[in-house]
């Protein structure tokens, strides 16, 4: 009679929840020898799902992104997505145009409602509004400066020129929060566990003992209900959360910019950018608008190069420069906002439309972006099996995550389900050329 034999259970633990590890987690219940009997499945957050910049970035897509071995792949499967999920409801996904817009500040008060957050205390000048002009004005000097016509969102006398960078062809988006949230419940609805809790250590059987070292568990501390612990002060009682321990055969470290936090080889830096969104005085066109704004007083710091994203619900996204003057904070629970920065991204655009200065702020934000360290021969990011056997990183995506999340998502589920990435070639990503 022959002998049965016995599947193995595979322990998957992918920590960070947002678009990196949600979409991987999502391909790996999509991948074919994905049996949810033998593969436990759990995606670990520190704080929310997409609480990060998955939640708050601007969500564009584009083939003309990098790096070149990623884009097409990953453009191609938010398409497809979309088309299997109804990612035009859920999520936002749209073709749209893209362009860089030279333009010069107008000398106008910025006059904008706001959600009560906190109103923007920056100013353009005290000078009274531009007089409306007349139609065939408008026109002329709008097509001379060679825009669309209908990106007439932006106020004529202050364009200077535009350039056209990516058009419906090749140019995508999404909202961020939703798409990665999205991602994260589909991948729960096919067996994927979501834990919140911070992760204090990757553990591997390296003792004696073992013949070779590998990955064996992820220990981690559970997120309270009141997201905070109480700390044990004179006369107080203290209550302090036991760690937990989770057994893993395979880690995917997908924790954005606190992957260094978390594994210390890790070439992975963060840098804080802010970004404000606003609900326009009327609906505009799809366009997303790189600028470059000059003429305005620079005493105030001003964001002079914001990115302005039209949005498909009645919303406009813009964010301004990075900035590197506060350090990482534990979680994206504690982010801090400078509002003086949302100030300066509000009087920029105020001071090139007037749908923008005219309508109102609904959020002032800010998150982190994980880059690979500028000393590190590789551009990011860096996606592959690490030294450690059965430690995968994904990390390292900066300002194109939201557009390398599917594709990274389904090579990872690749590395880990057949032992080698089969969609892409991610030798130029390879974490042990740097790690």
């Amino acid at each position: 009679m022959p002998a049965q034999t016995t599947q193995q259970i595979e322990n998957i633990v992918i920590i960070g929840a947002g678009i990196i590890g949600s979409c991987t987690a999502y391909y790996l219940t999509r991948h074919p020898s994905y049996d949810p009997s033998r593969h436990k499945i759990t995606l670990l957050e520190a704080s929310a799902v997409a609480g990060g910049a998955s939640g708050k970035a601007g969500g564009l897509l584009a083939l003309w992104a990098y790096p070149r071995c990623l884009v097409p792949l990953s453009y191609s499967l938010h398409a497809e997505l979309a088309q299997e999920h109804n990612g035009a409801e859920r999520w936002g996904y749209r073709r749209l145009h893209c362009g860089e817009l030279q333009a010069k500040a107008r000398r106008q008060r910025p006059h904008r409602r706001s959600n009560g957050t906190s109103p923007s205390t920056t100013t353009v000048s005290d000078s009274k509004p531009l007089p409306k002009r007349d139609k065939d004005a408008v026109d002329s000097s709008v097509h001379c400066a060679g825009v669309p016509e209908d990106l007439d969102w932006f106020t004529p006398d202050c364009i200077k020129s535009y350039d056209s960078m990516g058009d419906p062809s090749n140019t995508a988006q999404v909202h961020p929060h939703q798409f990665t949230s999205a991602m994260a419940s589909l991948a729960e609805q096919a067996g994927v566990r979501i834990i919140f809790g911070s992760v204090t250590s990757i553990n591997s059987n390296d003792d004696s003992a073992s013949p070779s070292p590998a990955v064996r568990s992820v220990t981690y501390t559970p997120r309270s209900s009141s997201d905070q612990d109480t700390e044990a002060e004179a006369g107080a009682i203290s209550y302090v959360k036991a760690q937990q321990t989770l057994p893993a055969t395979k880690v995917i470290l997908a924790a954005g910019p606190w992957t260094q936090s978390i594994y210390a080889t890790a070439p992975i830096s963060a840098t804080r950018a802010h970004s404000i969104t606003i609900r326009p005085s009327r609906p505009i066109s799809a366009y997303a608008v790189f600028t470059q704004i000059s003429g305005r007083d620079r005493n105030h710091n001003p964001a002079t190069s914001p990115e302005i994203y039209a949005r498909p619900n009645d919303e406009v996204y813009a964010c301004g420069e990075a900035d590197d003057t506060v350090p990482l904070p534990k979680t994206s629970a504690d982010v801090q906002v400078d509002l003086r920065r949302c100030a300066d991204i509000e009087a920029a655009v105020a001071a090139v439309s007037d749908e923008m200065r005219d309508g109102e702020v609904t959020a002032r934000q800010a998150c982190y972006l994980p880059t690979v360290d500028a000393g590190v021969d590789a551009a990011g990011p860096l996606i592959g099996q690490t030294s450690l056997p059965g430690l995968i990183i994904a990390a390292g995506h900066s300002c194109w995550g939201i557009q390398n999340g599917p594709g990274t998502g389904k090579l990872v589920s690749e590395i880990v389900m057949e032992g080698r990435a089969k969609s892409a070639d991610l030798q130029s990503l390879d974490p042990r050329r740097v790690m």
